[in-house]
């Protein structure tokens, strides 16, 4: 294995665990309604469990409300039942046809809890791309002992290794300062 294969391969799963982190942080509701905040449920229909946005249409008619149009209205119970155990604080108003979902404003003290779960996430994040470093100098120590790479390549390659890991974090840390000033406003 050369070093362009192994730096390769450490910036496939720091990439990952990027896109990971963001997508965890971007669920993180800020306030408004979105559609968003309801992607990753999932509806038991028709004996299976599939995700809401396949069994129902999302929009959001105004700023604090969440519409969801079952395309076959049995499946509004299941929907109901589905966002109420979802735990998201939602209380969904079935009038027979359309579920509507109130999305109230957010307190500062549930703001701030969101910005300490954005904060795990984004730490989490940062400790898979470090793991990802490690492998890669790992991969780089064994290939320089088993004499398949020089000790210069191995320094260039462990260099290359520190370079993605720094881009990947900062790209973290700007995920999550951009969710931490929406959520709190803090520039």
């Amino acid at each position: 294995m050369d070093i362009n294969d192994i730096l390769k391969e450490a910036k496939e799963q720091m990439s990952k665990s990027f896109d990971f982190s963001k997508a965890q942080i971007e669920k993180i509701r800020t306030g408004g309604a979105s559609a968003t905040l309801v992607d990753g449920i999932e509806v038991i229909a028709y004996g299976t469990n599939t995700p809401l946005n396949q069994v129902a249409g999302i929009s959001t008619p105004d700023a604090r409300t969440i519409m969801i149009q079952p395309y076959d209205t049995t499946l509004l119970s299941s929907i109901e039942k589905a966002i109420q155990l979802a735990d998201l604080g939602f209380n969904p108003q079935n009038d027979g046809n359309v579920l509507r979902i109130p999305v109230p404003p957010l307190t500062e003290e549930r703001r701030l809890e969101y910005v300490k779960v954005c904060k795990n996430y984004a730490e989490e994040g940062r400790i898979a791309i470090r793991n990802s470093r490690r492998s890669a100098i790992e991969s780089l120590r064994a290939a320089e002992k088993e004499s398949e790479i020089s000790e210069d390549q191995q320094k260039d390659g462990e260099t290359g290794a520190q370079e993605l890991t720094d881009k990947y974090i900062g790209m973290i840390d700007s995920v999550f300062a951009i969710k931490e000033k929406e959520l709190i406003g803090k520039d």
